[in-house]
């Protein structure tokens, strides 16, 4: 199991933390925000030459976007980028509205998906799937609708704790076992009150989290994604601490 940790950052300066850091508070890489990297992605050479090449810097890259024509052009420069930096795999958050959706529509975009995901593993990356709060994966059936429609296991699963939970999926750990199969990346983020919270910070219960993780003999990538705004370097030790008690 290789832990990440994932957080916007709103200037170089502290993405320089970030970048300076993550190794030696124990994380194995980092799951980069869309503006992280986004200016590089016709220079993949210049990202190596402004952030350094250190293992794992750009283990994984966060996007977003609709699948319509330009969002898959989008899309697929992201995949080219991410074979040019050896990242591990694209996170992709597919960004439409859930209201108004069936489940054949989640089916269709599953299969619109599935291209691109067959391009990336050409091109030596993976895409996996971040479900979101209101976006279309996003309630516990939508995940039936959508990877029932994948084609080839072109596309992964990354699964967010907060986000199952902000969206009314309270049994995480069933859902862990039920995509045991699809899941390729964890997201995990606490919650309360209606706000992202550090890791153990929250209200998530996050024993039978682990216990599932465990269960399934999953192996990959499992990334602090922080977002609550707290402290860089408290917050990395802190989330590195806690997922480490409870998955090592």
């Amino acid at each position: 199991m290789r832990f990440a940790f994932s957080r916007p950052t709103p200037g170089d300066d502290e993405q320089r933390v970030l970048f300076r850091n993550f190794h030696q508070i124990g994380y194995d890489g980092l799951q980069l925000k869309r503006g992280q990297y986004a200016r590089y992605l016709d220079e993949p050479r210049r990202f190596a030459e402004d952030w350094g090449e250190a293992p794992g810097v750009a283990a994984g890259l966060i996007t977003g976007g609709r699948l319509d024509k330009d969002g898959i052009a989008s899309l697929r420069k992201v995949l080219r980028f991410a074979s040019a930096m050896g990242s591990d795999r694209v996170i992709f958050c597919h960004g439409r509205p859930r209201e108004g959706l069936t489940a054949d529509d989640i089916r269709g975009f599953a299969k619109r998906l599935s291209e691109p995901g067959a391009e990336a593993r050409s091109l030596g990356t993976k895409l996996s799937l971040h479900h979101h709060f209101n976006q279309p994966v996003m309630h516990r059936a939508d995940f039936d609708a959508f990877f029932d429609a994948v084609e080839d296991g072109a596309v992964g699963l990354t699964v967010d704790t907060a986000h199952l939970v902000k969206s009314g999926v309270d049994d995480i750990a069933g859902l862990i076992r039920d995509f045991a199969g699809a899941i390729d990346n964890f997201h995990l983020k606490d919650f309360a009150d209606g706000r992202w919270r550090v890791l153990g910070e929250g209200e998530i219960d996050f024993a039978p989290v682990f216990t599932a993780i465990r269960d399934i003999g999953y192996d990959g990538w499992v990334s602090a994604d922080e977002e609550s705004g707290a402290d860089i370097m408290g917050a990395m030790k802190t989330c590195h601490q806690f997922m480490t008690r409870g998955l090592t």
